[in-house]
């Protein structure tokens, strides 16, 4: 990346000496991402195509704005301190972009973290009682979109995030919408990465296909994948008993909907009847009913990744900031990372978040366009990196394959609303199909109380 970032700045200083040689000033204030410093004034040496893109970036940059906050202290609202580390390259620009911002516009900043488990109490109370806790607050999506959101306590921010270097797009205008308007926005590009993690020492102590071949071959589906599992149950010491297993999980409802692309509930709509719903609950009955994963020994939300860590389990569904701990846990053993695999609905491979969570301004907070400003300017920094967590990644893993897998994967991540649905009776609608009641059965009875959930909060 290093050198990759030099050869185009040489680049563009000899087209700069040459241009001045010629008795002319072409040097222009590009601001792009490729390689150069955003305040180095050179010549552009993009293709067409990046070169579309870096004006469009500087078209949709806010422009400099002058005003003074009066010593106001910005108060910055989570779950966990969002003081700035200055941990890499990227983050010291963030925080030297922060200082010169406060020296500019005369403000300070506060970061306040509350415990997750009085979160949402707190802060919804602060918001309803027109005293928000703080000026730039975390604010999970199941209870903000719509129910606060209806109530009129959030800006809609949207026309404030257009810059695509210092905004997470997708956040503001696919996540976190509402009749149209953007009301969330992130701190960073990067999405939640879910998938498949797997043994490689056990994979090749069994003697079983290289799980990456699959995703090569682009035939890792939902079949290869029940076949991966089967194939590894096995007795290896002829006791009559299995000794180790093709999966840890035996209940895989989130990951059946998000690798086929669809959900459980639609906007303000249950959508249990549609063809890729179905095939998704089809899939986490025929997991029930052909006795799949390694069973449960009765014990808690816990147990599939206890499962795993005894090395005797090829592989688990989770996420990527679950991965340190098995690595920490299984140290005699190689870890892999694969998507999960795709249904029969879906065209490339996803990731989703059942609680998405992301940054707001309470309405009662004045002047919502100069927050925005200051967080955009803060943000819009020349990454060092070449993707969204790259520096994790590459922390996190060895292997490139891996690396490419949580690449594919993060972009595709798709949001599960039914957490936003406090009376769907989700766990019991799981709960059905793994006990092996008919998909039929099971969608006719809970269709009228998904709705019925749905309704309560969209006030149809």
């Amino acid at each position: 990346m290093q050198i990759r970032k030099m050869m185009v700045l040489l680049c563009a200083m000899v087209l700069v000496l040459a241009a001045c040689n010629s008795g002319s000033n072409s040097g222009n204030n590009t601001g792009n991402n490729k390689g150069t410093n955003a305040g180095t004034n050179s010549v552009a040496t993009e293709t067409p195509d990046n070169a579309a893109e870096n004006n469009a970036e500087e078209v949709n940059s806010t422009p400099e704005m002058d005003f003074d906050l009066g010593g106001k202290t910005i108060k910055i609202v989570s779950w966990w301190d969002m003081t700035i580390p200055e941990d890499n390259p990227d983050n010291i620009q963030r925080k030297k972009n922060l200082d010169a911002l406060m020296e500019k516009h005369n403000f300070k900043v506060e970061y306040v973290a509350i415990d997750y488990g009085e979160y949402q109490q707190k802060v919804t109370a602060s918001l309803l009682a027109g005293e928000p806790i703080g000026d730039i607050v975390r604010l999970g999506k199941t209870y903000t979109v719509p129910t606060l959101v209806k109530q009129d306590l959030l800006w809609p921010i949207d026309e404030y995030t257009k810059n695509p270097r210092a905004f997470n797009q997708k956040v503001t205008n696919e996540y976190y919408t509402y009749e149209g308007k953007g009301y969330g926005f992130s701190e960073g590009q990067a999405n939640l990465v879910q998938g498949i993690f797997y043994n490689r020492t056990l994979m090749n102590q069994l003697g079983a296909k290289a799980l990456q071949e699959y995703v090569n071959e682009d035939n890792w589906n939902w079949e290869t994948f029940i076949q991966v599992a089967k194939e590894a149950n096995k007795d290896t010491n002829n006791d009559g008993k299995l000794d180790t297993w093709g999966l840890a999980n035996s209940s895989l409802m989130d990951q059946a909907l998000y690798s086929n692309n669809t959900g459980l509930t639609k906007g303000d709509k249950q959508n249990l009847e549609d063809p890729a719903t179905l095939d998704a609950l089809n899939f986490v009955s025929r997991l029930a009913t052909e006795q799949i994963a390694r069973p449960t020994e009765g014990g808690d939300w816990t147990e599939p990744g206890q499962f795993f860590r005894q090395g005797n389990t090829l592989m688990y569904a989770g996420a990527l900031w679950e991965l340190s701990g098995f690595q920490t846990d299984m140290p005699d053993y190689e870890l892999g990372f694969i998507p999960f695999p795709k249904g029969p609905n879906a065209t490339t491979y996803h990731s989703a978040e059942a609680l998405f969570q992301a940054l707001t301004i309470p309405k009662s907070v004045k002047n919502p366009e100069q927050l925005m400003y200051i967080w955009e300017k803060i943000n819009d920094i020349d990454s060092m990196y070449d993707y969204p967590d790259q520096g994790w990644y590459e922390t996190l893993f060895k292997n490139e394959d891996d690396i490419n897998n949580a690449k594919m994967v993060a972009p595709n991540m798709i949001v599960l609303d039914h957490n936003t649905f406090p009376n769907l009776k989700f766990y019991d609608f799981v709960g059905e199909l793994n006990s092996g009641v008919s998909v039929s059965t099971v969608v006719e009875k809970y269709k009228s109380t998904f709705q019925a959930a749905i309704d309560e909060v969209f006030g149809s």
